[in-house]
């Protein structure tokens, strides 16, 4: 053969190798281990979800799901580790409201989450619940929003703290009945939650997981579900939506995103392999025990999760611009 031509045959074959490779690679994914990061610390809600989830997808997949734990940030730290990880869709991160919470209340977010992150999957939600301190006359949302517009002046509402979903939750909550309301931020929701039971502040906004003993225990007054509809975690507790307040949804999501460039067929397989676990009824069981209910299927889609994640941003931004709350 001709040495310039042999020498051309070399060269096209080097470029054309890693476009070859890539299919190969997402047609025998996954042959190795995967690694789940769950951007917050052990024990924490996203990791119970995340546990809870990643042990069916194992068995699901037919390789194991590694937890690992990486804290910091309001979870960026994370979901930050994730977006520099290798596209082999070896490593995922477990997503949730608050990366849409961190795009507007920290300055400089280490990632953009509507570029830096490929979405696989909305996996659940878990619905916020209003309560208040046991003595306050009002017992439904109709009589809470009279009694907190005649009497915003002196009120309080507290939350884990500032930027936290309850603070977020309980401003548009605020913003949406019109009322002015002071916010008292705590280093956490248990001592929020410990105000609220002692009579300090009046209101309070938390995830179902949270306050289900609470309100079991008669220790808080229940006001309504911040949904629609009635959930399955809290079938006796009557929804905004019920009450009179439409259009009104304040939940945690949690959600699957890989790196950026991971092929697409990693990604659909990492998706259809995570709503065959979604759709198991002992999964779902133990989500439900956990707080929180399997997103319906057509919430599913990649490109459906791409859509709320910006619209999750958006929505979010408000309340944190109006609250004039920034972090570095």
């Amino acid at each position: 053969m001709h040495p310039r031509r042999a020498a051309l045959l070399v060269s096209i074959a080097v470029v054309t190798a890693p476009c070859g490779a890539a299919p190969a690679a997402a047609q025998g994914w996954p042959t190795r281990p995967l690694t789940m990061v769950v951007p917050f610390a052990a024990g924490g809600g996203t990791d119970v979800l995340g546990r809870i989830v990643g042990q069916r997808l194992s068995q699901v997949l037919g390789q194991q799901v590694v937890i690992e734990n990486v804290g910091g940030a309001g979870g960026m730290v994370g979901s930050a580790r994730v977006v520099k990880a290798e596209p082999d869709g070896y490593q995922f991160v477990v997503g949730s409201r608050a990366d849409a919470i961190n795009q507007t209340l920290y300055r400089r977010p280490l990632y953009n989450l509507r570029t830096d992150l490929a979405p696989v999957i909305l996996v659940a939600d878990q619905p916020t619940v209003l309560v208040t301190r046991k003595d306050l006359p009002a017992s439904t949302l109709p009589e809470f929003i009279a009694y907190t517009k005649a009497h915003q002046i002196g009120m309080q509402f507290g939350s884990a703290g500032a930027g936290s979903t309850g603070h977020i939750d309980c401003a548009l909550l605020n913003a949406r009945i019109g009322v002015n309301v002071a916010h008292i931020p705590y280093r956490g929701g248990g001592p929020a939650l410990q105000d609220l039971i002692a009579g300090r502040i009046d209101y309070f906004c938390t995830l179902s997981a949270t306050i289900i003993p609470h309100i079991e225990s008669n220790v808080v007054k229940p006001i309504a579900v911040l949904t629609g509809k009635r959930v399955p975690m809290l079938p006796k507790l009557a929804s905004a939506g019920e009450q009179g307040l439409n259009d009104f949804e304040a939940s945690t999501w949690f959600a699957f995103f890989l790196p950026k460039a991971t092929p697409d067929a990693i990604v659909g397989k990492l998706h259809d392999a995570t709503a065959a676990a979604m759709d198991t009824p002992s999964l779902q069981e133990r989500l439900l025990e956990a707080g929180a209910s399997v997103v319906t299927p057509e919430r599913r889609s990649p490109d459906y999760l791409q859509r709320f994640v910006e619209s999750e941003i958006e929505k979010n931004s408000a309340p944190i611009k109006a609250a004039g709350i920034s972090m570095e």
